[in-house]
């Protein structure tokens, strides 16, 4: 009675048995092939002599079939009764056949039924925080609001803010950002009235509205296992039973892991892309599925995976930015910061990438130092290109300087010793003085002849900027010095797109010899890396051109510098608007940051 009850042909009172309830769900219209299934299955229970109870799925298809019925149908009604019967019996092996006794399934759905479910939230909320902590983040898990969420840079690193699953939910679509983490966004304190400084140093990740119960069911799962595995417990089970529980329980930990990450797909991160009409400077992504399935209880690694995909997020074996990006979108563009406050811009300003650990910041400084764009200062260490490598830190003591202030303040190149003082000779044989810093430069001799000659005493003019602002500088630099005319000029640009563009302008100006250097390279999404380094004339480029474009486009990261020399055979006058000219050509295509520099040219 029980089995007939609950799976065959309901108990009365409009209470459904299992087969019925699969007829309306799945058979709408159609003959009931799941009460077939039922109703088959238990007449062959009814046979007698045990061996003869029951039968095999062939027989089942046999048995059923009809005129109008299809088989495919009835295979399909006997897997979904056999998935979710409670009076099958379940032991290996055993043919299809009810017992009076319920199945090991049904014990463990009446064993979900009797979960505490205050433990049962206590302890999902407990995993929950287990799967999110982890290296790369300082996880803060379910904070009732800004007072929740310290605003401090802590030991370095993000923040990832785990939001309370039954606090905030996000549905199939995202259209704006929850109130509760746009607030946590913007403000901070007890009362949330102060403004939040380090906007870019936190990252929310909430739970998907529509797998939020199966987080929970899977949570339920667990302990009812663990409840059916207590040793007593056990003992109330057949022995066949008693190692499914076994095997499920050890799965379950796994199963709930999975759900936990399927539920906490959705990311908000900061983003000057704003969502929506959103106030805040956040942007929303979704983990997959199947990334989100590839480490079970390893909810930040997903996290950091999706982000850096985006490249919003850098690890310290990255590449850093290049110098010009970072200076000309940081307040180092006014000429000087100290490595401290650019460290925290990092950690301000929603439009830069999220670092973890310090290594590449400094790293990126570094490369800034040899590619000539800063100069670093601390105390009486001056660190500049061409130096031995030296220890940066991070604090108010060290500054940062870029290229033209450190020049138009003196600060760089290191001011010469009077080589008089050290050795009267160095001044009559213009050699250079041991132990002094720089060089001395000789005289040139007399009758050095005619025409155009490279004249080192105005020194290498050089500017950096937006390109239009750069080569507008160094234009100014070479009319005050009172140079006439220039005979090379070099351009260096670090974002790709503007290097690209500029090829077709400089391989159209006349009177000049040009070539283009490209070095860098690039990192696949699966791990692949290719490294370039290219010379020679621009229309050579161009097939390089076609093929980096592409792959740049796909890669995971990226380092490119592209630099251009023109070699003006009678020289680029300084007098009238020719360098102006050449100003609009180029500017028109490249409006990135570039470093430019020029050999000046006199008459002698």
């Amino acid at each position: 009675m029980p089995a007939i009850a609950n799976d065959v042909s309901g108990g009365g009172a409009g209470k459904k048995a299992l087969a019925q309830e699969i007829d309306a769900d799945h058979h709408g219209g159609l003959p009931p092939y799941a009460a077939y299934v039922a109703r088959t299955i238990f007449l062959h229970t009814l046979a007698f002599n045990e061996p003869l109870k029951g039968l095999p799925a062939e027989q089942l298809r046999y048995s059923a079939v009809g005129p109008a019925l299809d088989v495919s149908f009835i295979e399909e009604a006997r897997k979904k009764f056999i998935a979710d019967s409670a009076y099958l019996d379940d032991r290996p092996g055993a043919p299809m056949r009810f017992l009076a006794e319920a199945n090991l399934r049904q014990i463990i759905r009446r064993e979900e039924r009797h979960v505490d479910a205050g433990e049962a939230r206590a302890q999902l909320n407990d995993r929950i925080r287990e799967i999110f902590q982890g290296k790369a983040f300082d996880a803060v898990c379910f904070p009732g609001g800004p007072f929740d969420v310290p605003d401090e840079v802590g030991d370095g690193r993000p923040k990832l803010v785990v939001l309370a699953y039954d606090g905030v939910t996000v549905g199939g679509s995202v259209e704006t950002v929850p109130d509760l983490i746009e607030r946590i966004h913007a403000r901070k304190g007890s009362e949330g009235s102060a403004l939040r400084a380090l906007r870019n140093h936190l990252v929310f990740v909430a739970a998907g509205e529509e797998r939020r119960e199966e987080m929970r069911r899977k949570m339920s799962h667990r302990l009812a296992l663990r409840e059916l595995k207590k040793p007593e417990r056990l003992l109330e089970l057949a022995a066949h039973q008693q190692d499914k529980v076994r095997e499920l329980e050890a799965r379950s930990e796994q199963e709930l892991a999975l759900a936990i990450q399927h539920c906490y797909r959705h990311v908000f991160y900061p983003s000057r892309d704003r969502l929506g009409a959103s106030g805040a400077d956040l942007a929303h992504t979704a983990i997959d599925i199947q990334s989100a399935s590839e480490q079970p209880g390893a909810g930040q690694q997903q996290v950091v995976r999706v982000l850096r995909d985006l490249r919003k997020l850098r690890l310290p074996e990255d590449e850093p930015d290049s110098p010009a990006y970072v200076r000309d979108r940081t307040p180092l563009k006014k000429g000087e910061i100290t490595t401290l406050s650019l460290r925290n811009e990092f950690r301000r300003d929603p439009a830069l990438p999220i670092l973890i650990g310090d290594d590449l910041f400094i790293r990126g400084v570094r490369r800034g130092i040899e590619q000539g764009a800063y100069v670093y200062r601390r105390g009486d260490l001056l660190f500049g290109p061409g130096d031995p490598s030296a220890s940066i830190e991070i604090d108010e003591q060290a500054v940062v300087f870029t290229m033209t202030y450190a020049r138009q303040t003196g600060i760089w190149p290191r001011p010469q010793r009077d080589s008089s003082e050290a050795d009267p000779a160095g001044e009559e044989t213009g050699q250079p003085v041991e132990g002094a810093t720089g060089s001395v430069v000789a005289d040139p001799p007399a009758g050095a002849g005619t025409g155009y000659a490279s004249d080192t005493t105005p020194g290498q003019l050089t500017a950096e900027g937006l390109l239009r602002e750069a080569l507008a500088q160094l234009w100014e630099q070479a009319r005050a010095k009172g140079i006439g005319a220039l005979g090379t000029l070099t351009v260096r640009l670090f974002e790709p797109g503007d290097a690209f563009r500029l090829m077709g302008a400089v391989a159209a100006v006349q009177g000049a010899d040009k070539s283009v250097t490209i070095t860098g390279g690039y990192e696949t999404r699966d791990g692949g890396s290719f490294e370039l380094e290219f010379r020679g004339p621009p229309l050579d480029a161009q097939p390089v051109r076609e093929f980096l474009e592409p792959q740049l486009r796909d890669a995971s990261s990226q380092s490119l510098q592209a630099g251009f020399e023109l070699v003006f055979t009678d020289g680029l006058s300084m007098q009238g608007d020719a360098a102006e000219k050449l100003t609009e050509r180029l500017a028109q295509f490249a409006s990135g940051a570039a470093y430019v520099s020029a050999a000046a040219e006199v008459k002698t």
